[in-house]
């Protein structure tokens, strides 16, 4: 199975269907496990501690860095030692593999 930090998001529309509980599971488990599914609203989250606001702040461009670059943009709260993605695919009111792939990007660059 192809590790998903090294895939690139595609083009979603309005029709393409949400991914169903059994592969936002699947996904799920290829992610760091801090990740949480919340399947009544159809996302997944995670909350990121840091020592300070410059190293919160620092994260949070490297998120939106990500996001450019796959054109796909996470919901974020920043707070001065934490910040909380959220991802969620809006055009197909779930999720998509789109937020999966974004998802272990944003964890393979924490880890570096």
């Amino acid at each position: 199975m192809t590790d998903l930090s090294t895939q690139q998001c595609s083009d979603i529309s309005s029709d393409n269907a949400p991914l169903n509980d059994e592969q936002s599971s699947g996904f799920l488990k290829r992610l760091d496990p801090q990740w949480q599914l919340d399947k009544e609203t159809q996302t997944i989250s995670f909350t990121y501690t840091f020592k300070n606001y410059y190293q919160t702040m620092a994260f949070a461009n490297v998120v939106a860095q990500i996001a450019h670059q796959q054109d796909h943009h996470p919901d974020m709260l920043i707070s001065y030692s934490r910040c909380s993605i959220t991802y969620s695919t809006h055009s197909v009111g779930g999720l998509s593999k789109n937020d999966f792939i974004c998802a272990a990007k944003i964890n393979a660059a924490q880890n570096i």
